[in-house]
């Protein structure tokens, strides 16, 4: 499967994706660490994907994302967007209506 493919699966099967350097217990970058750190309070299960790990997933992201930089944060299939966005809607408490209205998982 291609990366694109393989991207819109991630999404399409996931109500919460989350693109981060690292993973949530060991992240690799500050801004991962921060918008991992605030999904786990949330207590919604969320994937996520490393793109250390993933360099086919790290490279075309952005061109289908339209979203230069990691972390990228997906709910129901709609991009969020990055570490400062998900930062203020979690300090407003939309992030957290918006999790729970997840429709899988």
């Amino acid at each position: 499967m291609d990366a694109i493919n393989k991207i819109k699966s991630q999404i399409k099967e996931n109500s919460i994706v989350l693109y981060m350097k690292g993973t949530p217990t060991k992240p690799s970058c500050g801004f991962s660490s921060k918008a991992s750190e605030i999904l786990l309070k949330c207590k919604k299960k969320f994937l996520y994907v490393d793109v250390l790990e993933n360099p086919d997933i790290r490279s075309a992201l952005p061109e289908f994302s339209n979203w230069p930089t990691f972390p990228q944060l997906w709910i129901n299939e709609t991009l969020i967007g990055g570490c400062s966005i998900i930062v203020k809607m979690f300090e407003s408490g939309e992030l957290q209506k918006l999790i729970n209205n997840t429709d899988k998982q």
